[in-house]
Order: structure tokens, then C-alpha cells, then sequence
């Protein structure tokens, strides 16, 4: 008894080795680290190299913000994911009407090129 994925493909309770009847595994499968992928964008994947543990980050300003990454890479982050405010995330400078109240609160606020530079 078969049933379907959302996308209408039928899957099957249990697949053997008639499933892959004229399939090629040196052409669809492939080598990891090497197209198409499909076993991973590295050759030993994370067993070689540990996957990034970021730190999501950022409030206030962009000085405040850059404050802060320099704390938590000196305290061992080795990586870190941006939170932006909802203002910047919408487009908006923070003296725009509709960011009232928004500016800095959850991420940090991002105006101009020039505030990005300073963020890092």
C-alpha cells in the first residue's frame, strides 16, 4: 500500500534494490564534496570538520552591536549570525514613521552602508 508525498510523488513502505532498476549512482549520487552534492558539500562532511555553532546577535546601535561580537569572539563564538532589527528588515530607517518604537528593540539598526561598516 503506496501513498503520496505532498508533492503527489508515491512513496512505497519499503524500497529494495528493484527500486533503483536503471539508476546510476556514479552519476546521480555522485562523490561527497564533489556535484552533485547529494552526499554533502565536504569530502569527510563534519566527521572532519565540526559544523559552526553561530551566535545570533545584535541589538541597538551598530557600535553596540560591534561591542558585542568582539565580546563573544574573544569568549570563543567562532561564528555569527546578524539580527537585524524589525525596521531594517522591512527597509526602513529608524527615523521612519512606522519604525516608531521598533528601532534596536530585537536586532540591530541598520540606515546606511557606513553603519554596516562599523558593525564590522
Amino acid at each position: 500500500m503506496s501513498r503520496e508525498s505532498e508533492s503527489g510523488l508515491p512513496i512505497e513502505p519499503v524500497y529494495g534494490p528493484d527500486a533503483l532498476a536503471g539508476w546510476e549512482p556514479a552519476e546521480k549520487l555522485g562523490e561527497p564534496g564533489r556535484y552533485p552534492f547529494t552526499r554533502g558539500v565536504y569530502p569527510s562532511m563534519y566527521t572532519g570538520r565540526p559544523w559552526t555553532m553561530r551566535q545570533y546577535a545584535g541589538f541597538g546601535t551598530a557600535t553596540e552591536s560591534n561591542a558585542r561580537y568582539k565580546q563573544l569572539i574573544a569568549s570563543g563564538t567562532m561564528g555569527l549570525s546578524v539580527a537585524f532589527d524589525l525596521p531594517t528588515q522591512m527597509g526602513h530607517d529608524s527615523d521612519a514613521p512606522l519604525a516608531h518604537g521598533e528601532v534596536g528593540k530585537v536586532g540591530v539598526a541598520i540606515d546606511s552602508v557606513d553603519d554596516m561598516r562599523v558593525l564590522f
